[in-house]
Parts: structure tokens; sequence; C-alpha cells
């Protein structure tokens, strides 16, 4: 089925009776080429490109809850590739490239909005920075533009310009950035997936996972054994747990990050906007929402919700940005689990166990890297090779301590990032 401007109108107009399962609800085969555990949105883009690149299709993926339902539902949305790096640079340039044209693809709204980002600077040091990493974006290929005061002013005049503590100077404003719908990512790539043929199995959770002389040879779910020559693990804060299964120890530490979102307003931000010093992020839904967030809770947790010392600090430096946030009435709250790697980047990479792959630490990155997750996850299992844009992803570089990254520049410990 595909969707079509006659499609959508003749529903409207007859109760949307007419439409089918997006995808199919089948029981797990006894074998298939490769298995991704979990079904989450780098786990689903991952099985899609399977199909769509590499021509795989006897493939399935294996979600322990409902697809859809783990962090992908939990996010800000916000998508964007002003990373000022090498090795992270690229991969996010490559990942928004994606996300341009990603709708058209999978013939599925995703709602991918190029409203802008502005990240804000205080201090003429933190101007340095931000025309620094300006440059990098567009040595990249990229989109980056420097504001000054008067700039910022024009464009988000309600802001408070003159705080005490933190007074603007300026901004980086990324016109590609944006924010997408975090559900529809997850239900496109799944539609997507399943019309190649891949079995999307939810409900069933992996319990163990098979190794015999060296080599993955299936796992153990909750619906029986699933013999596969290819297991990847992506589940995101989960990762340590499932390594375990596989007798690894990561070098990740799962935090819980929370989001907000107030009652629907009238349409006053048509931009993203983050303050770093405060470390708070925002922007407006298509629902009217103000939706935003902050810093990980700092303490390791497997849960999907936060302290409420954390809650504050967030909406203390909301008002202390724009204070007239505090007119607004906040709906609700929620938690994502954060997989944070020790040099705040990820690790797409085969393990030491022969057709076992991991893609894990995406710490703050995970939603904005949903396109170029899969595809090079893809391409490293049907390859037996890294994909350019994710070369320097490898797990080894926390054993030998070359190659770390520190993207931003903050050191090596997992709750820095």
């Amino acid at each position: 089925m595909r969707f079509s401007a006659l499609k959508i109108l003749k529903e409207g107009l007859t109760g949307n009776r007419g439409w089918a399962p997006h995808w199919r609800d089948p029981a797990p085969k006894p074998e298939y080429d490769a298995l991704i555990i979990g079904g989450g949105g780098h786990g689903l883009s991952t099985a899609y490109y399977l199909a769509s690149q590499h021509g795989m299709s006897n493939i399935a993926v294996l979600e322990k809850g409902y697809l859809g339902g783990g962090n992908i539902g939990r996010n800000t949305t916000i998508v964007r590739a002003n990373y000022g790096l090498p090795g992270n640079s690229e991969f996010y340039s490559h990942s928004l490239k994606l996300w341009e044209r990603l709708e058209e693809e999978l013939n599925y709204n995703v709602m991918h909005s190029q409203r802008g980002i502005v990240n804000l600077f205080h201090s003429d040091g933190a101007r340095d920075a931000a025309a620094r990493r300006g440059n990098a974006m567009i040595n990249q290929g990229d989109d980056a533009i420097l504001l000054d005061r008067a700039g910022v002013r024009r464009m988000l005049p309600f802001l408070d310009f003159d705080n005490a503590r933190f007074p603007i100077y300026g901004g980086l404003y990324h016109p590609r950035g944006g924010t997408a719908r975090h559900d529809a990512v997850a239900w496109g790539y799944a539609r997507g997936a399943d019309q190649r043929g891949v079995d999307l199995i939810q409900n069933c959770e992996v319990t163990g996972i098979d190794i015999e002389n060296g080599a993955v040879t299936g796992v153990q779910t909750t619906r029986g054994p699933i013999r596969a020559k290819k297991v990847a693990m992506i589940t995101a804060g989960r990762s340590g747990q499932v390594a375990a299964m596989a007798g690894m120890r990561l070098p990740i530490e799962s935090h819980v990050l929370q989001a907000f979102v107030t009652e629907g307003l009238k349409p006053v931000l048509d931009t993203v906007v983050t303050f770093g010093m405060g470390h708070f992020y925002i922007s407006q839904s298509d629902k009217g929402g103000l939706v935003f967030g902050g810093d990980i809770d700092m303490y390791a947790s497997y849960a999907q919700r936060g302290n409420l010392p954390t809650a504050e600090h967030v909406i203390e430096a909301g008002m202390a940005l724009m204070p007239m946030i505090g007119r607004a009435k906040l709906l609700r709250s929620w938690g994502g689990i954060m997989d944070m790697s020790p040099d705040g980047s990820p690790i797409i990479d085969r393990t030491h166990i022969d057709g076992l792959f991991l893609n894990t630490g995406w710490c703050y990155g995970g939603f904005k890297a949903v396109p170029a997750s899969g595809h090079c996850m893809a391409h490293l299992m049907a390859t037996g090779r890294p994909h350019e844009a994710a070369a320097r992803f490898r797990l080894d570089r926390f054993e030998t301590g070359q190659g770390l990254m520190d993207e931003e520049a903050t050191g090596s410990q997992h709750n820095l990032h």
C-alpha cells in the first residue's frame, strides 16, 4: 500500500476504515540469515537498509515489547549535523543527507521539518569556539551561519538577552537542522522493512546468545530458539545487559535523560534553540507543545523516569533563557535510557565473536543518527567492512586508547558526555 493524496482524501471522507495494517505480525521462523536484537529506530533502519541496499530479506527484528517502544519514542526529536570533530562530523553529515530524502524513499511522512537550530553562546571564548565549529561544518559540506547578538535578537526577540549570569553574545545558526516525528520514523522504517520481506517479531525477548567455537549460531528467546550466522545487538541503553549474554563487558554506562512538554500553545517558536551554558534545548511541536530537555540525571539507571532535582534544574534553565515559558502549564515528562560511552561517541563494529555485531554508545546523538546508523550497520553486516562514514566508531579504541574522539572535549568519562 502506497500513500497518496487521493488515498488520504478518500479515507478521510469514509471514516478511515480502508487502511490495511502497515506491517505483518509473523511467527518467528527456526532460522534466518541475520537477526537484529532491538526494534527501535536503529534496529529497524538496519533491517530496512539490509533489505533495500544489500538484497537481504531473510532477516528478523526481535523486540521484547512493541516496535518503537524504547528510546525512539522517548526523545526531543532534534535532527542536526553540527558536530565539529573528525569521526562524528562526517557521520552526522551523512545522516542529515539521508534524512533529507527519507520521506520520499519510504513513502511515509516522518514530519521532517528543517526549521533550523540556533546554538547560543555567552562569552568571547564561546564565540571563538562557535566560529571554529561553524568553519568545520562548512568544510564538511554542511551549513553554518555565525550570528551576532543583534542577529539572534531579530530571530528570537523573546529571549532574556541580559541575563546577569549568561548574557547572550550571539549564536551559531544551522539552517538545515530541525526536528522530525519520532514515532513516525520508527513506523516508516518498520513498514519499509516489512514490505521487503523482513519479519518484525514483537513480544519476543532475547534471553541468551548461542556461541560455538568462537562464532555466533543464534539466540534463545521467549518464543523459542532461533538460528542465525549473523546477529546484531542494537539495544541502546540495554546494550550492556544484552552483551553480557555473550560474555562481553561493554565500555557503556546507562543513564536516564528526562524530557518535558507543555500544553499546546499558538505558534511562538519556529526554530530549535539550545542554551549550552544552562544545558537546555527547546522547540515547538506541530501540536503546539513546547518540547524541551536538559542534562542526564548523573547516576547510572535503567529507569525510564527521572528525579525531581534534575527536573527543577531543567525548568530553571528554561526560565533563565525565556521567562515567558513560566506561563505555560507542564503537560508531562518522560525519560529515555542513554547508552553513554567514555568519549561521547558511538560504536558500530564487529565483536571478537564471529558473526556478532554491536551498535551502541549514542549518548545524546541517537535520534538524529537513526538513518546513518542503520545505513552504516547494514553495510558492515552485509560486506564485513565498515562504512567510510563510521570507520572511526571502533570498539577497540577503548582498549588501546587509539582513536578516542572526545567529541565534547570534556574527557573520557561517561557522565561528562
